[in-house]
């Protein structure tokens, strides 16, 4: 009698255990949620900022046209890409982290980051000494000003990235970030992905 009642018990089970659908993982949003408000902040005032600028550029449209042309791109794709490669840096970081593949992979991966971001600078910086050795300033022009103000408002996003990166980089070495908590880790690489 026994033998039969743990039969039905145990058949009893594997039917309901059959029923019950699998676990999905939750979804979350990574990193803190302050990070995202400021983050949503940010992105406002840049929105205000190009909002300005195509106001003004639809009112110049020649005088843009013409400077536009005295930038270089090159330099341009250069600062994309390093900025690219970077957040892809960051990425990796965070993946190592969340696989708890140890603490010098998840700092080397920021470094590799931090490196990127550094390149940016060296290149931006390039790019303002050569338009200040031509007399150029805020008050050259309408495109210089936009261009200049908005350039160095992102600029300055880059450097707190990098020193958001920097802590990071510092806490990963101390082995803080892994599997078991990588959440100041993608709040860091939240606010570097959007600059």
């Amino acid at each position: 009698m026994l033998k039969k009642f743990w039969r039905q018990w145990a058949s009893r089970a594997m039917t309901a255990a059959a029923l019950t659908p699998p676990e999905t993982p939750q979804k979350r949003l990574p990193g803190d949620l302050a990070i995202w408000f400021f983050i949503l902040a940010e992105m406002l005032a840049f929105a205000v900022f190009f909002s300005a600028y195509a106001f003004a550029r639809a009112s110049h449209v020649e005088e843009f046209n013409l400077y536009q042309q005295t930038l270089d791109r090159n330099l341009g794709a250069l600062n994309t890409v390093l900025l690219i490669t970077g957040s892809w840096f960051v990425v990796l970081a965070v993946q190592a982290a969340h696989r708890d593949l140890g603490a010098k992979i998840v700092s080397s991966r920021l470094g590799w980051g931090i490196l990127c971001g550094s390149g940016f600078l060296v290149v931006k910086v390039m790019e303002y000494a050569e338009k200040f050795s031509h007399d150029i300033t805020l008050s050259t022009n309408t495109f210089y000003m936009f261009y200049i103000s908005l350039t160095f408002f992102h600029f300055m996003h880059v450097i707190l990235g990098m020193v958001i990166l920097a802590i990071l980089w510092v806490q990963a070495r101390k082995g803080v970030y892994g599997g078991h908590d990588a959440h100041g880790l993608e709040s860091g690489a939240a606010y570097w992905h959007m600059v």
